[in-house]
């Protein structure tokens, strides 16, 4: 399995118009984050976790020509924004995109791009096939799909567990449950907003410490706004085996 990290940042993210701090001047690459999202690529079905506002450049970006599927975690903008830019997938593969969402998700996209749902479609709007799920295990082909239900403050928001690859975002609270379907994992990728904490995210602090019970042999930060620093001098303070992930960063997982 081979996951992509194709953002990692948030709309507090880098670069931010106007601001003059360290981490939106750096010219690490590392620093400039993209809104969160992931490719996952296993048993020839390509999937990929959330579509935010840059959505299509990041399409552009790592040159794909093909999805087998999206998973929305949410509904805010930052993860739904570019599904507008479904529509080149469409032409380059005949067909509508597979997007699996839950039933608030649907709404909120129903909501967004009513023109891609009403009855007479004008030409070329994105076509999408929506699929229903909840906490319940799914499977695209022959790859199963564990949802875990976070709490972002009190909405409810879907990671995803694929073998023993598990992505996390939007998170500030996994209830006991939940954190039983996270146990025994190779690769975490979890949130972590800023060093100071927040409302509706974990701050570093508190990532750290559900990494901590959880155990994966690796687990990588995520959804990283500028208020949490610069690469560079973040990462080396990690405890032993936890990365700061970074736009187009590839591991490898389950061999």
């Amino acid at each position: 399995m081979r996951i992509t990290f194709l953002g990692t940042g948030t709309s507090q993210g880098v670069p931010v118009i106007g601001c003059k701090c360290e981490v939106c001047c750096s010219n690490d690459f590392r620093d400039r984050r993209l809104r969160s999202s992931v490719m996952v690529e296993t048993e020839g079905v390509r999937l990929i976790i959330d579509a935010g506002p840059d959505f299509r450049y990041q399409m552009l970006r790592e040159n794909i020509d093909h999805i087998d599927a999206v998973l929305i975690t949410h509904g805010h903008k930052d993860h739904i924004g570019g599904l507008d830019d479904l529509r080149p997938f469409n032409y380059l593969m005949r067909k509508p995109v597979e997007v699996y969402a839950a039933a608030d998700v649907h709404h909120d996209i129903r909501r967004d791009f009513f023109y891609a749902f009403e009855e007479e479609r004008y030409p070329g709007i994105p076509e999408m096939n929506l699929h229903f799920i909840d906490n319940l295990p799914f499977n695209i082909g022959p790859v199963e799909i564990i949802p875990v239900e976070v709490e972002h403050y009190h909405l409810k928001v879907l990671g995803f567990r694929i073998k023993q690859f598990a992505y996390i975002t939007d998170a500030s609270r996994i209830p006991v449950a939940e954190m039983e379907k996270l146990k025994g994992l190779e690769i975490l990728v979890i949130n972590a907003l800023r060093l100071e904490p927040h409302i509706s995210h974990f701050s570093l602090g508190e990532a750290l410490e559900v990494i901590k019970q959880l155990q994966p042999k690796h687990a990588y930060l995520t959804h990283i706004s500028h208020r949490l620093g610069k690469h560079a001098g973040v990462e080396p303070q990690l405890p032993d085996g936890v990365f700061l992930a970074y736009d187009r960063l590839q591991v490898e997982c389950c061999k």
